[in-house]
């Protein structure tokens, strides 16, 4: 009988994403097919500790309440997960690979991959620096716009300089981009902390909300657009599905109007002419590959209505994972199934993984 692949699906963190990551978790661990894999449930707390579970969970919030604290080693002459507190001592977890399914802050932006890396365990998804430039939208759209893709205008205000100097930078603000705006924390995900501004009165609160979330803030042009999301799954051969569209019950695509309030829809796949429909699929790939990504991402474009002209949005290395999640879904109206593409998934980051070790890191003349 062949063995078994032990998956270690990490979940939760601290970032405000925490629950949305929970709820990705569930559908991955869910979905996996237990007669390949072998799942261990690990669970980063809001404080940041660590747990772990190699026995099945009723649900991901579950191994916070039963399971033993873990402490992550970094030596790769020992990764796994190591026991704290009175399980101490019991030997340590191990995985064959760890499929992140964190969102936001300390978890997709490189962090996580990067003690992944030092441990030298395989793991789901882009590296260290695809990440990081995925998480960080004024870096993103700095290497997109390098990369010749079309974004749209933008500025950056740091926390600092709107605390010390507001009117310069609300001069600034209004003579760049104008009215009206969308702010956004640069490092963030979900739609959390983003505001859209229509006029001078509602600019200074959405500044300072977008501040409590990071201390680099985006101000970007508003255009009247339609939110088409394509996704992207491989490696140094990624392929592009077909692209969705996402019509907002809101003004546009929020964190409510994303997980909490009842009527947006996903309309896959999306209403576009065969050009645009290739355009779409074509610079959803050179974006995952001007950004260094790996394993699946999913980039989002606005298509401005007037003009009719595409634009880069963003790109998302980790995106949901939940039921309702425009990835899976646009994998699945693709013709690959929600269990399938787990598997497309593992193996790319075991692929990646192999690859790396032909790379020397020591010199020998």
């Amino acid at each position: 009988m062949r063995k078994k692949i032990r998956v270690g699906v990490l979940y939760g963190g601290r970032s405000g994403e925490h629950d949305v990551s929970l709820a990705s978790a569930a559908s991955v661990i869910k979905a996996l097919d237990r007669s390949k894999y072998e799942v261990v449930s690990i669970g980063i707390s809001r404080e940041g500790h660590w747990y772990a579970a190699a026995h099945s969970v009723k649900s991901p919030a579950e191994v916070f309440k039963k399971a033993n604290r873990v402490i992550p080693s970094a030596d790769p002459s020992e990764p796994g997960l190591k026991p704290l507190g009175p399980a101490r001592g019991r030997g340590k977890i191990g995985v064959d690979i760890v499929f992140p399914v964190l969102h936001g802050t300390f978890g997709e932006d490189g962090t996580v991959q990067g003690l992944l890396e030092l441990a030298t365990i395989p793991y789901v998804g882009a590296g260290v620096l695809g990440s990081a430039v995925g998480m960080d939208k004024d870096v993103m759209k700095r290497l997109f716009r390098d990369a010749g893709l079309p974004v749209v205008e933008w500025v950056v205000v740091l926390r600092d300089e709107w605390e010390r100097e507001s009117a310069r930078v609300r001069k600034l603000i209004e003579k760049e981009i104008g009215y009206p705006l969308f702010v956004k924390p640069a490092n963030l995900g979900s739609s959390v902390g983003i505001s859209k501004v229509h006029n001078r009165r509602e600019l200074a609160p959405a500044l300072a909300l977008a501040a409590s979330y990071d201390r680099k803030i985006i101000v970007e042009k508003a255009l009247d657009a339609r939110e088409i999301e394509c996704a992207v799954l491989g490696n140094d051969r990624p392929e592009a599905s077909a692209p969705g569209e996402v019509v907002s019950v809101n003004e546009f695509y929020d964190y409510e109007a994303k997980y909490v309030k009842e009527g947006s829809r996903l309309i896959i796949p999306a209403k576009l002419t065969a050009k645009q429909t290739r355009t779409v699929r074509e610079v959803a790939v050179r974006a995952f590959r001007s950004t260094d990504c790996a394993g699946l991402a999913r980039v989002d474009f606005l298509l401005d209505r007037p003009s009719g002209k595409l634009f880069l949005n963003e790109i998302n290395t980790l995106p949901g994972f939940t039921p309702i999640s425009m990835y899976p879904k646009l994998w699945e109206a693709s013709g690959l199934a929600y269990p399938r593409l787990l598997d497309r998934l593992i193996a790319l980051g075991l692929e990646r993984h192999r690859e790396k070790k032909l790379t020397r890191y020591s010199y020998k003349a």
